[in-house]
């Protein structure tokens, strides 16, 4: 998976199309990510101690990471990722694009 925590990606297909933002968990299992202010649900709760209203609640559900695409800090276009390997036999993430390194700060 090219997607990890705290990208900033761009949503490529289904209903949110067009949408920038950050990713705030990864499912490697499942290759699904939940991305902020993408794919709400309506979820009904009771009420409980924690929510003593209850009610409907809107919220983030998981899409497949094959949907986005990961958005260039330094291009600031949505590209492909790739991995490269330095002299010190560490691995990171680089853009297609420019071929700019991407930290990833977890």
């Amino acid at each position: 998976m090219k997607v990890v925590k705290n990208d900033n990606v761009l949503v490529i297909s289904g209903n949110d199309k067009g949408k920038k933002g950050k990713v705030l968990k990864v499912f490697p299992k499942t290759n699904r990510i939940i991305v902020e202010g993408v794919n709400f649900i309506h979820r009904h709760t009771r009420p409980t101690q924690k929510n003593p209203q209850g009610g409907i609640i809107e919220k983030e559900a998981p899409i497949n990471a094959s949907n986005v695409m990961v958005v260039c800090p330094k291009c600031d276009t949505p590209s492909r990722m790739g991995n490269k390997v330095l002299k010190d036999k560490k691995k990171v993430r680089v853009c297609r694009n420019c071929m700019e390194m991407l930290v990833t700060s977890d």
